[in-house]
């Protein structure tokens, strides 16, 4: 398969098409601070999965409009807790359709020894693993149209991210919540859309939740839009394409919402060190919106911190949308352990 994107050393320098809203950050303060004036409620049952070195537990918690949100949460064994002492955590998110999956299906991070947080993504889990949390908000566009990307598209009030971004910050809440967690400690993972909420949540969380101190996005989704409908040839982007190939009236309306949910833009504010991974043959996420988001990864000027953020990003030179797969998680895992050392 010929690439498709950018030669390597433009791709290398690229750093999106993003307008940067003005009131960006006003408008995110308002929506967490929202968000954040119901209670979180988390609550932690346990289920038995039949594995006896993980301990697992049903969570819900509040998220965007004090909606109900299911997560799983995954402990290594008591003893290891009484052992080690409270944990470090991974809050995992999901990729784009996939849901959080019967309570045995993802136990990786835990198994590494952390704490793990499987939030599920409300609305989705049609496609991929089960999910089991609705989206109870009217779409005031593109309620007709298969998918979600274009629900609620013709407003940053109403669009579907916003719900879903403020989900991933509470959902950090809610892991920093079980008393078996060392809230001080918490690191945001995912790949492809889940990529994309990771860096949401890095960004998000910068000055409004304490307790990140890592985020590991692979092959990121939700980047850089309009390169991705000139160069993504798979995947939801092309839902975007088809909703306004019917709609032509509402392109400057879409077009006007989606820089609120770019993360490139929202991944400049940033301040913890970030572990990327980028397919240079990905034709669902192309490179080229991934070194977007990686360039850009905490560049946002800050007074109180103006050390420039540690970050990394690996190439996978022949792969499509799998990204680094079972060899990137190796290295993940490597990266995190020396970053807690």
């Amino acid at each position: 398969m010929p690439a498709i994107d950018l030669p390597l050393p433009e791709l290398r320098a690229y750093r999106g098409s993003s307008p940067l809203p003005a009131d960006l950050t006003s408008f995110w303060d308002a929506t967490i601070a929202e968000a954040q004036e119901y209670p979180l409620d988390a609550r932690f049952e346990r289920v038995e999965t039949h594995l006896p070195l993980i301990e697992t537990y049903d969570v819900t918690f509040a998220g965007y409009g004090g909606d109900s949100i299911k997560a799983w949460l995954h402990l290594p064994a008591a003893r290891v807790v009484e052992a080690r002492g409270p944990l470090p955590a991974v809050v995992h998110y999901i990729g784009y359709s996939g849901g959080r999956g019967l309570a045995h299906q993802n136990t990786l991070w835990a198994q590494a020894g952390y704490a793990m947080l499987i939030m599920d993504s409300r609305g989705q889990g049609y496609g991929g693993q089960l999910g089991e949390t609705p989206d109870p908000h009217p779409s005031a566009g593109g309620v007709n149209y298969p998918g979600l990307m274009t629900r609620g598209i013709l407003s940053r009030e109403t669009y579907y991210y916003r719900r879903i971004f403020t989900d991933a910050v509470r959902a950090i809440e809610a892991v920093q919540a079980h008393p078996d967690v060392d809230h001080t400690r918490v690191a945001v993972h995912g790949h492809s859309q889940g990529g994309g909420l990771a860096v949401a949540a890095a960004g998000l969380a910068a000055g409004r939740v304490d307790g990140v101190i890592a985020c590991l996005p692979d092959v990121n989704f939700l980047a850089d839009y309009s390169r991705a409908l000139d160069v993504a040839t798979t995947g939801p982007y092309s839902e975007l394409e088809r909703y306004l190939v019917r709609h032509r009236d509402h392109v400057e309306a879409a077009f006007a919402t989606l820089p609120y949910f770019d993360v490139v833009n929202l991944g400049r504010y940033a301040r913890v060190p970030a572990y990327f991974s980028v397919a240079l043959r990905d034709t669902t996420c192309p490179p080229s919106t991934v070194y977007a988001t990686y360039n850009e990864y905490g560049t946002a000027v800050d007074a109180a911190a103006p050390a420039p953020v540690e970050k990394s990003i690996e190439e996978y030179a022949f792969n499509n949308h799998d990204g680094g797969g079972e060899h990137h998680v190796a290295r993940q895992l490597a990266w995190l352990r020396r970053l807690l050392a």
